[in-house]
């Protein structure tokens, strides 16, 4: 192939494909005659445009099979900007088309000229989005450590950590092994004054207990046996910068004295040293436990608690980030399929619905587990379900009234659509078959926000 752009076209007149493809002399014309062609041509070019007769074999009086074939390519292209043309009650089609997701739509006797315009015009919008998508994904990986996420509930999150960041408190962040907690902790201090300086992460779960004072607080030449060197502790390496305390409720109690006395003090001494150390060094921690219930039940100080927990944050896990699943998950494969060499590009209808429907109860390490795995097992260029190890789940319970159950479909889709179109009202308006005033509406009325 050359490096023109692709357009495919699916036309089962072979006198209009020869005039067609003369015709677009711009581009790399590839030429489907049925649904079959045309699909396996949408998965080996990936056109970013598509012309497509609605009228054809089986049915090419009629526009089943059109719609059938448009359906498909929406599913494995999404991006694809896909223009249909059919001469069978051309209005009617025209309206069903659009609402399923075609970009335009011309009737035939065709215009070379006009259609040639809307090619062009299709290409130009594609490269402007995916551009828009490059820009939106360089820029997110500037702030918070590059946290993917289009969910509202993530958002909030995110700006919250961006206030707080260049205020020099203590933050702790709440949330479920697995959300995201270090990343957050990592953009925070990027986010900072103190982005100059180390940012040092530790997991107090898992080192032993006997060795976690000397990996905080460091320690002397000679303080006990093996103690070949004096050792700075990570509270040392992060002076000037952000310590990140994972998991600090795994810190036993005798400990969280030692840790308390430095917050108040700012000072440390290592083990088996007789001298004070001034370090100046922000904390910022998490846990996935119930630290109100440890304070109750007397296994994590009151005090050290208030001076960790200034600020809190608390984290949604993926199950609650509507549509942000998928969206990893598409990361996930692009960077996998990157590093390991792969062909694989996308997901295929199955996976995407079992990705929208998991749980997700290891949350974005369990998803990239499962993504990284499906692409080393998968045969072709999509990815399927079972690539993942993941099964359809059963119906998920909805409420008794109805009104209250659209409600909660609704509030799915349109999060969903908004995540999938990055937030851009035109292309979620498009994806939902709805008008922009409409999606406004509907944005005000379920308190949503693009």
């Amino acid at each position: 192939m050359s490096d023109k752009p692709i357009l495919l076209i699916v036309e089962d007149d072979s006198g209009l494909q020869r005039q067609l493809r003369w015709a677009y002399d711009d581009y790399e014309v590839v030429v489907a005659s049925d649904r079959t062609t045309a699909i396996d041509a949408v998965r080996l070019h990936e056109p970013a445009v598509v012309t497509l007769d609605l009228g054809l074999p089986p049915d090419p009086d009629g526009v089943s099979e059109g719609f059938a074939t448009l359906a498909e390519i929406l599913a494995l292209k999404p991006d694809a900007k896909v223009i249909v043309a059919s001469g069978h009650g051309a209005r009617d089609s025209a309206r069903q088309a659009i609402a399923d997701g075609a970009w335009d739509f011309y009737a035939k006797p065709i215009d070379i000229d006009a259609l040639g315009l809307i090619v062009a015009r299709a290409f130009h919008v594609h490269a402007l989005e995916a551009e828009n998508r490059r820009l939106a994904a360089r820029d997110a990986g500037k702030e918070l450590g590059g946290l993917i996420t289009a969910a509202p509930e993530m958002l909030a999150v995110t700006r919250t950590i961006e206030r707080v960041a260049p205020a020099d408190v203590s933050v702790m962040l709440l949330g479920a092994s697995g959300s995201g907690k270090e990343l957050l902790a990592r953009g925070l201090h990027d986010s900072s004054r103190r982005r100059v300086g180390a940012f040092v992460a530790i997991n107090c779960a898992a080192i032993p207990e006997t060795l976690l004072e000397s990996e905080l607080f460091g320690h002397e030449k000679g303080a006990f046996t093996g103690a070949v060197k004096t050792t700075e502790g990570k509270i040392e390496q992060a002076n000037g910068g952000t310590l990140f305390l994972d998991e600090v409720g795994d810190i036993p109690l005798p400990l969280q004295v030692k840790l308390l006395r430095f917050l108040q003090e700012r000072t440390i001494e290592r083990i088996g040293g007789r001298r004070q150390i001034a370090v100046d060094t922000r904390i910022v921690c998490a846990t996935h436990q119930d630290v109100d219930a440890m304070v109750a039940d007397g296994r994590f100080r009151e005090d050290l608690y208030y001076r960790l927990a200034e600020i809190v944050v608390r984290i949604p896990s993926l199950a609650e980030r509507a549509g942000d699943a998928l969206l990893l998950a598409r990361y996930f494969l692009d960077r996998h399929a990157r590093e390991m060499g792969r062909t694989v590009s996308g997901f295929a209808p199955d996976a995407r619905a079992a990705i929208d429907g998991w749980g997700w109860p290891g949350n974005v390490r369990e998803l990239e587990n499962r993504v990284k795995r499906a692409v080393i097992m998968a045969d072709g260029k999509l990815v399927t379900a079972a690539d993942l190890d993941l099964a359809l789940p059963d119906g998920a319970a909805l409420p008794i009234n109805l009104r209250a159950a659209r409600e909660v479909a609704d509030r799915a889709v349109i999060r969903h659509a908004l995540a999938r179109a990055e937030g851009n009202i035109s292309n979620t308006a498009k994806l939902l078959g709805v008008s922009r005033p409409t999606l406004y509406d509907l944005l005000k009325a379920y308190d949503l926000h693009g």
